[in-house]
């Protein structure tokens, strides 16, 4: 974004009218970085949330700068509003004009009156502050760059982290139940004392990153950007190195106690698992092909009788004692096993593709609703009637997806041409991207 000139010489006609074509492009610039910020997944999220510590501190001060933005924003584009209503007097613009122009261009001449004044140094008690539109611009910029830095870090530690200690805590239980079926346990053996410690260790880690992100956001070093940074891992690394420590020391037990047991009890798991998998996907296609028209739903296999009937055969050959023969046979069991489960969960992703596909056109319909809701637009006919039809094609029986992405796609037409020539209102609206205040 170019810097508004400081103030000089008179601008001429050809002066005033590029100026007011940059302030224009700045103006949407600005607007729809606004507006990304307004409906950024990780601001509501702060919106929403029950915060405490450093994030608690840092979102009031947020909420407080956008308010801001929006306060600054509105007096940029009146000032903008009036250079374009004193060139429209006439068609060639008289002294008089230009001199006016000039000064509302490059001079001090925006008007911020209340606590956004003070924010842009006004003196105490003082009501309001003269500046330029290039200092506007400067502080939207640095309001803004502060303010998605909050957002996206807070977003970033709430996409990585919960989830990730989620995993951790499954695996843990898992853990825990083989642990108590080879005895070991808290008080008993010192990796059973582990266990407990590390149970505790990410309830309470989780707590703190649900309401504190912040407190788990590392900065990169040497980085202006907003959200230049990742989460900090160091507590969860740590409590999974120590899960995994305590899986090997599970591990050796088993080893010297049931390791062909063991073996065998885990390849049944496996292969319940993909039977249960496939069973699923079985059901699956069947509510695809019942709720879903005019696609091809992919047929999904049995279960492998075969490795079932190998894992029999595995199970009297420990009963029997005949290592040389069961070792080998675990080895490809084990391998097939996981081959098995991977194409049963394959198989699952590929039979419901059809309804993620039919969620994600009926969320994009219902975001383009509320776009147009927002601006005014909601009772347009057009938009109405196109609205309605692709509602019932998406929340018929069977729904056409094809049919239905042409509705919903008619319908985005019809708004953006309907968004187009409506009137664009501070606040309103869903953003095409998020790039910063006059980008």
């Amino acid at each position: 974004m170019a810097d508004t000139d400081p103030s000089g010489p008179v601008m001429d006609r050809d002066e005033v009218d590029r100026a007011l074509a940059r302030l224009g492009a700045e103006h949407e610039a600005i607007e729809t970085s606004l507006l990304a910020l307004q409906d950024h997944a990780g601001r509501r999220l702060l919106e929403g949330a029950r915060l405490t510590g450093v994030t608690a501190e840092r979102w009031a001060v947020t909420e407080a700068s956008i308010t801001l933005l929006w306060t600054y924003f509105d007096a940029y584009a009146g000032a903008l509003r009036r250079a374009r209503d004193i060139r429209s007097r006439r068609r060639w613009s008289s002294r008089e004009d230009l001199v006016e122009l000039t000064e509302l261009l490059r001079g001090d001449a925006v008007t911020v009156a209340g606590g956004a004044a003070a924010a842009l140094g006004a003196a105490p008690g003082r009501l309001g502050e003269r500046c330029s539109l290039a200092a506007l611009v400067d502080r939207m910029n640095e309001l803004y760059a502060s303010s998605l830095d909050v957002v996206v870090a807070a977003d970033a530690v709430w996409s990585a982290l919960p989830a990730r200690i989620d995993l951790l805590a499954a695996e843990l239980q898992r853990t825990g139940r083989l642990a108590h079926s080879v005895g070991v346990r808290p008080g008993e053996h010192p990796a059973g004392d582990d266990l407990e410690r590390i149970t505790r260790t990410l309830t309470k880690l989780r707590e703190q990153v649900v309401s504190d992100p912040l407190a788990y956001w590392k900065r990169a070093e040497g980085s202006s950007a907003p959200g230049g940074g990742r989460p900090d891992t160091t507590v969860y690394d740590r409590e999974a190195r120590a899960l995994e420590d305590v899986r090997r020391e599970i591990d050796a037990v088993l080893t010297v106690r049931q390791d062909a047991e063991k073996r065998i009890v885990r390849l049944r798991d496996v292969l319940s698992r993909a039977d249960r998998t496939l069973a699923e996907a079985r059901t699956a296609r069947g509510e695809v092909l019942a709720k879903i028209a005019a696609t091809e739903v992919p047929v999904v296999g049995g279960p492998p009788t075969a490795l079932q009937e190998q894992l029999s055969t595995a199970a009297e050959y420990r009963r029997h004692a005949q290592w040389h023969r069961l070792s080998p046979l675990l080895e490809s069991l084990e391998q097939k096993a996981e081959d098995e489960l991977l194409r049963a969960r394959e198989s699952l992703t590929a039979v419901t593709a059809p309804l993620a596909v039919r969620a994600e056109l009926r969320g994009r319909l219902d975001a383009y609703k509320a776009k147009v809701a927002r601006h005014g637009l909601a009772e347009d006919p057009l938009l109405v009637e196109r609205y309605e039809k692709a509602r019932r094609m998406l929340w018929s029986a069977p729904c056409d997806l094809r049919a239905a992405g042409r509705a919903v796609l008619r319908y985005q037409q019809a708004a953006a041409e309907a968004l187009g020539t409506a009137p664009r209102v501070p606040g309103q609206g869903v953003p095409d991207d998020r790039r910063g205040p006059g980008a």
